[in-house]
């Protein structure tokens, strides 16, 4: 497809890094040790990791899916899973473990997505399988995760029925995402049930790229980027009672690059009609149409009696400040949503949270 073409190039183009480091003779993992103190380099795994390499060094697994596969389903203690340069062309499920998760892909500098060099990518969309998570590229199904410095592709590109082809399934709670690179076109992230953090990382796509039902999800200095027209968010919170927060924080929204048209996309539309979405103190770009919110569909109300679509200081070319009145269903806030509000009391000192990118 022409659009599975772009999004490679795209992929290939933002993580020129990934090329240089293939280049490279393989890396020497005969002498391992624990990450640097006092630097952001993750280019040697801790003791007792779990490798992927690519390069059949014995001891070492040639795939992420068997990397995953030898992980203890058993054991309490902190496991980590620890991935070098390469395209590993896979789908990747993690079942529920007993211990926590680190999942780190290998960068020199670990505070962004940009030297990330490890790639996991796959083309599969919802016309060969029966629900949107059985098409992500990974499927992370297991409680307190965390994952660093990935770039989590699916290339399949868009059909109208169907199409539904995500990047990451996260399907439970207590996950935390920090430097990672997730592409692709329509329901890139599934965030879909309790406490999620995405920090420091890129997201692109083009319609409903970040949806779920009960997630309380926070997003925090993310690059939003839109490849196509369509829609940034889709929040399926059905019920008043439903806990679901979908907050964008000091976080930017544009085109991937300057051949996507201006008012192209909706910072959301609502899924269910109790959708509870909000973009605070974040730069968006001209890609966002003047009413900056979209119905789900046609109809009397389009699923918008209920929902909570909601900005707060958001400046540059497709704010309201910028492009005029709002769509009526959506409003300014007086303040800011504040992360305790989303992530719970107490949320600084979880496991997978990790303030330092916050």
């Amino acid at each position: 497809m022409y659009i599975s073409l772009i999004l490679l190039l795209s992929l290939r183009y933002a993580s020129a890094a990934l090329q240089d480091e293939r280049a490279q003779p393989l890396l020497d993992l005969s002498s391992l040790s624990v990450y640097s103190e006092n630097t952001w380099d993750r280019i040697s795994p801790p003791k007792d990791a779990i490798i992927v390499d690519g390069s059949a060094n014995p001891g070492n697994f040639t795939t992420v899916q068997s990397g995953v596969n030898a992980l203890s389903l058993n054991t309490t203690i902190p496991q980590v899973l620890f991935i070098y340069p390469g395209t590993y062309v896979e789908q990747v499920y993690i079942p529920l473990l007993r211990s926590n998760l680190t999942v780190q892909g290998w960068t020199t500098d670990a505070r962004s997505y940009e030297n990330n060099t490890a790639t996991i990518t796959f083309n599969l969309s919802k016309l060969s399988v029966s629900s949107n998570d059985l098409t992500a590229t990974v499927r992370q199904w297991n409680t307190n995760t965390k994952f660093y410095n990935l770039n989590i592709a699916n290339t399949f590109g868009h059909v109208d029925v169907n199409g539904q082809n995500l990047a990451i399934s996260a399907h439970t709670g207590n996950q935390g995402y920090y430097g990672v690179q997730f592409w692709g076109y329509q329901d890139t992230i599934l965030a879909n049930t309790g406490n999620q953090l995405y920090a420091k990382s890129l997201i692109v796509g083009a319609i409903d790229f970040i949806f779920g039902q009960t997630a309380t999800a926070w997003f925090e200095n993310v690059d939003i980027r839109t490849i196509a027209p369509g829609y940034i968010t889709a929040s399926g919170r059905s019920t008043a009672s439903n806990p679901s927060w979908y907050v964008i924080s000091h976080s930017t929204v544009d085109g991937i690059n300057d051949t996507i048209p201006a008012a192209s996309s909706a910072l959301g539309r609502p899924w269910s009609s109790f959708a509870r979405v909000v973009f605070q103190d974040t730069f968006l770009g001209d890609v966002i149409a003047p009413a900056g919110w979209s119905v789900w569909s046609s109809g009397v109300d389009g699923n918008t009696q209920n929902v909570t679509f909601g900005e707060y200081a958001n400046y540059g070319p497709g704010s309201e400040k910028e492009e005029g009145p709002r769509a009526n269903f959506s409003r300014q806030l007086d303040a800011p949503i504040s992360r305790e509000v989303v992530l719970g009391d107490g949320y600084e000192d979880e496991w997978w949270v990790d303030m330092s990118y916050l």
